[in-house]
């Protein structure tokens, strides 16, 4: 079965239910990562997924692994670590820094998925106020962090990464706490992982995700630079 390809000049994505069973998800290719069709795929459970040498792939899997921002399972040793305040962490301070730490710790693990023509993507999606990075600094050096978009009350999670042991987590509790403040309901996570899972995510079907896209993710006025609000303590 042939691949529906999308373009610049496409009219829109395939029906996500016409997404394939095996490999789980794949629903179009295409080459076209402009901020248009970033946001209307993350507003249609979409997102782009592939390597280099690859078109664009599309993907939409079911089930869908999502976290909730107040289940996030906090271990004793991130309880410790968070008590410690050894690092500090802040919000959309070093976007560009943090997208490349998550494509160079994919690079030394299996090959990274983020190319050159994905980060130019997603930093213009961050300058446009729509993606966010959660950074972790030791002193004044960049140990930790994550990316993603965030469409009205959902977070798109794209990517984290550690240079110290535990900072992606950290990066994790604080994201999740102040999501919290914001009344945010849902951290779309993608799909499975056993690490994931030992965080407090869970699936959930295509359609019950499509639900919350519908209800939380079209709310209008959510772009801008984030911060970490002040009283955000643990």
């Amino acid at each position: 079965m042939p691949i529906p390809w999308v373009d610049d000049v496409y009219a829109g994505f395939p029906p996500i239910d016409e997404a394939m069973e095996e490999p789980n998800g794949l629903l179009a290719a295409g080459d076209d990562l402009s901020e248009a069709r970033l946001l209307d795929a993350y507003l249609h459970g979409i997102f782009p997924w592939y390597e280099v040498g690859q078109p664009v792939l599309w993907w939409s899997p079911d089930p869908r692994m999502v976290l909730k921002p107040d289940r996030m399972r906090i271990s004793r040793s991130l309880t410790k670590l968070l008590l410690q305040h050894k690092f500090t962490v802040t919000m959309d301070t070093a976007f560009a820094e943090t997208i490349t730490g998550c494509a160079n710790a994919e690079r030394h693990s299996n090959g990274t998925w983020i190319t050159t023509e994905m980060q130019s993507a997603y930093i213009q999606l961050h300058k446009s106020g729509y993606a966010h990075s959660i950074e972790v600094w030791q002193a004044d050096r960049l140990v930790g962090g994550l990316y993603g978009v965030a469409l009205g009350k959902i977070f798109f999670g794209e990517s984290m990464f550690s240079e110290v042991s535990n900072t992606s987590k950290l990066a994790l509790a604080y994201l999740t706490k102040q999501l919290q403040l914001w009344d945010f309901q849902l951290i779309d996570c993608q799909v499975s992982s056993p690490h994931l899972r030992t965080l407090g995510a869970v699936e959930i079907s295509r359609v019950e995700f499509q639900k919350y896209l519908q209800k939380y993710a079209m709310i209008a006025g959510s772009a801008g630079k984030w911060q970490l609000q002040s009283n955000l303590l643990w």
